[in-house]
């Protein structure tokens, strides 16, 4: 008997059941689980799509001086939550120190006792840049439009189905722990160079002027660019063709465009209206922000 060819989810229920595949909520709690937190280790999670691979790659250049010898920048920075599902062993020495680790999980899911980096993106970029991460691997392109997904942002009476709100508010409520580092995403496109600093300060890492230099290269977007299959999530590709069904040679390139803004050319007024009232609604009453942007300005005075 011939086996049917693989095929990309085509709807909404179907890339949620590929996507539930992938997740297995009790393979997520056992790399959770087997993660064993040092007072040194670095943890990289932002939510995603606001900044967590350019974190990585910046991380990772200022520990090694410029180690490129990976596949997968999550190889060599893992991300804990799919440690299982990838079969790594998340606690295997790392090379160099001090040890890294990517999550996208809120501040209370994580284990206590490590630091912890995230970068806040404009709500309205990040949702079209993961609508963009997805189409390509997740879903054929052109059968689920960018307002139907727009459901699975703003839909719902409390967190929307995807996180990004209660991740924003549970980081936010941490900006004064000494032991958090808070990034506005759009304020390190803006300056790279202080941004390079206030990391390699937080994680208690050296800097002389060629590491400086190094970084900023090895972490520029045309760099990034030029080097983007270390930065395709080469492993979860592989394990999605596997594990969710998923046809072989999908996008799932994370280096696209960068920068912000390009909201504005990719959604009709009423979407932006829609994620708007959605952070009035959770996000104003806690904070006291009327918008991103109030908040973006308060991340940068931090």
């Amino acid at each position: 008997m011939t086996t049917p060819a693989a095929t990309r989810p085509t709807s909404l229920p179907a890339m949620g059941a590929a996507m539930g595949k992938m997740f297995d909520r009790e393979k997520v709690a056992r790399s959770i689980a087997a993660y064993r937190p040092r007072p040194t280790d670095v943890i990289i999670s932002p939510f995603g799509k606001c900044g967590t691979t350019w974190l990585q790659q910046i991380f990772h250049t200022l520990r090694t001086g410029g180690d490129m010898d990976f596949d997968d920048i999550s190889r060599v920075v893992p991300w804990i939550e799919t440690a299982d599902l990838l079969g790594l062993d998340i606690e295997a020495s790392q090379r160099a120190e001090p040890r890294g680790f990517k999550s996208h999980l809120a501040f209370d899911d994580i284990p206590p006792g490590a630091k912890g980096i995230v970068s806040f993106r404009d709500p309205r970029d990040a949702f079209v840049s993961l609508y963009r991460f997805f189409e390509g691997w997740f879903f054929e392109p052109g059968t689920i439009s960018i307002r139907e997904f727009a459901a699975t942002w703003v839909g719902g009476p409390d967190d929307g189905g995807n996180g990004y709100w209660r991740h924003l508010l549970s980081w936010w409520a941490q900006r004064d722990n000494p032991n958090v580092l808070i990034l506005s995403y759009a304020a390190m496109n803006d300056d790279p160079e202080g941004h390079v600093r206030k990391v390699a300060d937080f994680c208690g890492l050296p800097l002389d002027e060629a590491l400086l230099v190094k970084t900023l290269e090895h972490s520029s977007l045309p760099f990034m660019l030029a080097h983007k299959d270390r930065f395709d999530d080469a492993m979860m590709r592989r394990v999605s063709e596997d594990v969710a069904g998923l046809p072989p040679g999908g996008d799932s390139s994370k280096v696209r465009k960068g920068g912000t803004g390009q909201h504005a050319y990719e959604l009709t007024p009423d979407l932006i209206a829609a994620i708007d009232a959605k952070w009035t609604r959770l996000v104003t009453p806690v904070t006291g922000f009327a918008d991103f942007a109030a908040m973006d300005a308060a991340v940068r005075a931090l």
